[in-house]
């Protein structure tokens, strides 16, 4: 192995350390309050999901006037941001009929997301997870992600 090999294994190591200070328990809980705020603003309840790139979930918190059908969606949001690297709202237009990737979803016996509420989590140009919210209309979904994706980069 030469030198040049040798620093970029420090360098991976390094990244994935700082990747890691970026899921610290306090902040994972900042950005959860960020999304209640906001989901209280809009009077609805949700799950909300916050993934790493390793597809870890690495934090949920269902609000107690959230639908049960949302414990299962955020965390798919999150997973499906991830899989596509775009956010889920984008996603849609992708697999409709005549579409370039229709029936992706059926080829992956619906573990794909693709309607609004699950954002990837980009830091310097790579995506280091994802977050999902589930529980209100799509657009109710969006916003309360945005919000989350908001608070969750403010440090980053």
């Amino acid at each position: 192995m030469n030198e040049e090999q040798v620093s970029k294994i420090i360098q991976n190591i390094l990244d994935n350390k700082k990747c890691e200070n970026l899921f610290e328990r306090h902040k994972m809980e900042r950005v959860i309050d960020a999304a209640v705020k906001r989901a209280n603003e809009l009077n609805v309840g949700v799950t909300i999901a916050i993934m790493k790139s390793d597809q870890v979930l690495q934090m949920s918190y269902h609000m107690p006037n959230a639908n049960l059908v949302s414990c299962t969606l955020a965390p798919k949001k999150a997973w499906s941001a991830l899989a596509m690297k775009e956010p889920t709202k984008d996603i849609s237009k992708d697999i409709q009929p005549g579409a370039s990737l229709y029936q992706m979803e059926t080829m992956l016996n619906g573990k794909l997301a693709s309607f609004a509420g699950g954002i990837p989590l980009t830091v310097n140009g790579e995506i280091i997870g994802a977050i999902g919210v589930s529980g209100g209309l799509v657009e109710e979904d969006q916003s309360i992600c945005e919000a989350a994706v908001a608070e969750f980069l403010k440090e980053s």
